[in-house]
C-alpha cells in the first residue's frame, strides 16, 4: 500500500504542482494557509508563494479546542470534527483565489505533546481533510519521530535548511520562541522558551487578544524578583533536544505569573524582558550572528527593541507573507518532502535516532 502511495503521488508532484500549507498555532488565534509551488534550481529547493491567508477561529473553536486539551470532549469526535473545520477553510481558500492544488499538508492543532511519555497529537483528521476536499494530504508530522526517540518537534528546521539556509539562524517568535542553526554540519533546533502564549495570556486579563506592538509592555515596570524565577526556571538547564508543550508552560510558567501580584503591564513587560534575555543567552553561547526572524512576535516593536538591547545580531526582518506564514510555508514543503520519500525530520533536532520521513499520507 506505501508503495502504492508513493508511486502515485510521486507522479503528480513536480515543480508546476501546488502544494497547500497549513499551520494551526499553539496560540490558538486561528490558521493559516499557504499556496505555493516548490521546486529545485540546481540542486536547490526554491518555492514561489501563490496565495496566503489567515482564517481567525470564532470563539466557538477555540472553546472547543480548549475543552479537548482539558478533556472534556471526545478527542477522537474532535479530530475528525476539526478535519471537517480545516477542509470548510481549505474549500473556501481554494474558491476565493480560484486554485487547483496537488498535495495538502496540514500540522494540524497541537492538543497532547508529552514526549517523554512517548505520544503526542495534532487533531485535524487527514483522511477527513482528503474526503472533503478531494484532495490528498499529508498530516500527523510527530508521532514517528517519537516513535523513533525523538521530541516530534522542532520540524521545521528542514525548510529552514533548505529554504532559508542564508542565515546563521532563523527564529520564529510564535506562541513559542525556537530556532534552528546549523552547527558542525548538523542543523540544531530546540524551543527557546514561552513567547506569544504567555503574552497573549497576561493581554487578555485586560480584554486584548494581544499586546498591539508591545505598547502595555513597554508602559510597565520590570519586576527583578519575577524576572529572577523566570530565568531560573529548569527547562533552561536542559540539554537540546528539547521541546515546550502547553502543559509545561501552563503549570510552570503560567503558574508563577498567577502567583505574581502585579499589574498586567509589569506582568507583559517583564515576561518580555525575560523572552529577550533567553533569546540572548543562545545567540551568545552559539556565536550567533545573522538572524531571520518571523512569526507574529516580529510586530511587537516593544519585543524587538529588547532583543536587540540584549543580543548584539544584525536582525534580518523579511516581507510580511514570509514574517505571518513562514511556518505554513514550511510545513507545504514537509509535505513534498514526504511525498517523495525523502527526509523531513532531522535526528540532529529532534533527538531521534534517524533521520527520516514522516508523515500520513491519505488520498
Amino acid at each position: 500500500m506505501l508503495f502504492f502511495y508513493f508511486n502515485y503521488m510521486h507522479n503528480i508532484i513536480n515543480d508546476k504542482s501546488l502544494v497547500l500549507g497549513l499551520m494551526s498555532g499553539t496560540s490558538m488565534d486561528g490558521l493559516d494557509i499557504s499556496c505555493a509551488r516548490y521546486y529545485k534550481q540546481t540542486k536547490t529547493w526554491c518555492y514561489d508563494l501563490i496565495a496566503v491567508e489567515t482564517f481567525s477561529y470564532n470563539e466557538k473553536i477555540k472553546l472547543d479546542l480548549f475543552k479537548t486539551f482539558n478533556k472534556v470532549y471526545n478527542i477522537d469526535k474532535m479530530d475528525a470534527q476539526f478535519g471537517s473545520v480545516l477542509a470548510d477553510y481549505i474549500i473556501f481558500f481554494l474558491k476565493k483565489y480560484n486554485l487547483k492544488v496537488d498535495l495538502i499538508s496540514s500540522h494540524g492543532h497541537t492538543i497532547f505533546h508529552d514526549p517523554i511519555n512517548g505520544y503526542t497529537k495534532q487533531i485535524g483528521l487527514g483522511s477527513v481533510i482528503a474526503e472533503k476536499t478531494g484532495v490528498p494530504v499529508v498530516s500527523n508530522f510527530r508521532q514517528q519521530d517519537i516513535d523513533f526517540g525523538g521530541q516530534g518537534a522542532p520540524l521545521v528546521p528542514v525548510g529552514d535548511q533548505l529554504l532559508f539556509g542564508s542565515y546563521d539562524a532563523c527564529v520564529n517568535l510564535g506562541g513559542i520562541a525556537n530556532l534552528s542553526f546549523d552547527l558542525n554540519g548538523d542543523r540544531l533546533a530546540f524551543d527557546i522558551s514561552p513567547c506569544n502564549m504567555i503574552l497573549n495570556f497576561i493581554s487578555s486579563k485586560l480584554g486584548q487578544h494581544f499586546d498591539q506592538d508591545g505598547c502595555l509592555a513597554k508602559g510597565g515596570q520590570i519586576n527583578l524578583n519575577l524576572l529572577h524565577k523566570l530565568n531560573k526556571i529548569k527547562y533552561y538547564e536542559f540539554n537540546f533536544p528539547k521541546s515546550l508543550g502547553k502543559e509545561y508552560v501552563d503549570e510552570i510558567f503560567i503558574s508563577l505569573i498567577n502567583q505574581s501580584m502585579m499589574t498586567e503591564q509589569d506582568l507583559l513587560s517583564t515576561c518580555v524582558e525575560h523572552i529577550a534575555i533567553q533569546l540572548s543567552r543562545v545567540f551568545c553561547n552559539f556565536n550567533i550572528k545573522k538572524v531571520l526572524f518571523t512569526g507574529g512576535g516580529v510586530w511587537n516593536k516593544y519585543l524587538m527593541s529588547r532583543i536587540s538591547h540584549h543580543a548584539k545580531i544584525d536582525i534580518v526582518i523579511p516581507d510580511d507573507d514570509i514574517v505571518n506564514f513562514k511556518e505554513a510555508i514550511v510545513f507545504g514543503f514537509l509535505g513534498v518532502l514526504r511525498v517523495l520519500n525523502q527526509n523531513n525530520c532531522l535526528s540532529s533536532s529532534t533527538g531521534a535516532y534517524k533521520n527520516h520521513s514522516s508523515g500520513n499520507i491519505d488520498l
